[in-house]
């Protein structure tokens, strides 16, 4: 069974820094994009930041320029470093594993999810 591990969120007032870390444990032959999608109170699921296995990223509009993606093929692992953190970034952050690869086929995988409230 694969599962994707998050840690890393928590409070912090704005202007302020976080780094999420999720890692993906289980049988796994390779793991192609991995990404960071967040969920507000009333609003629908969107992409934060997404990274190929060969290190090609993709940011959302809102983000750019605050966050980085990031990640450790070797560990599994991929990072979300987000600086100038403001109100509008609280919500749930979760990590998504595409085309994971398996003894039993491709799957798509995603985290539990860590809270990122951002206030003062």
């Amino acid at each position: 069974q694969v599962q994707l591990v998050e840690s890393g969120g928590g409070l912090v007032q704005p202007g302020g820094s976080l780094r999420l870390s999720c890692a993906a444990s289980g049988s796994i032959f390779n793991i192609n994009a991995m990404g960071w999608y967040r969920q507000a109170p009333g609003k629908q699921r969107e992409l934060v930041a997404s990274i190929t296995t060969t290190g090609s990223t993709n940011y959302a509009d809102s983000v750019t320029g605050r966050f980085t993606i990031s990640r450790d093929n070797a560990k599994k692992t991929v990072y979300l470093q987000m600086n100038s953190l403001k109100p509008e970034d609280t919500a749930v952050y979760y990590c998504n594993a595409d085309r994971v690869l398996t003894p039993s086929g491709y799957l798509e995988v995603w985290g539990q999810g860590t809270l990122v409230t951002v206030s003062s």
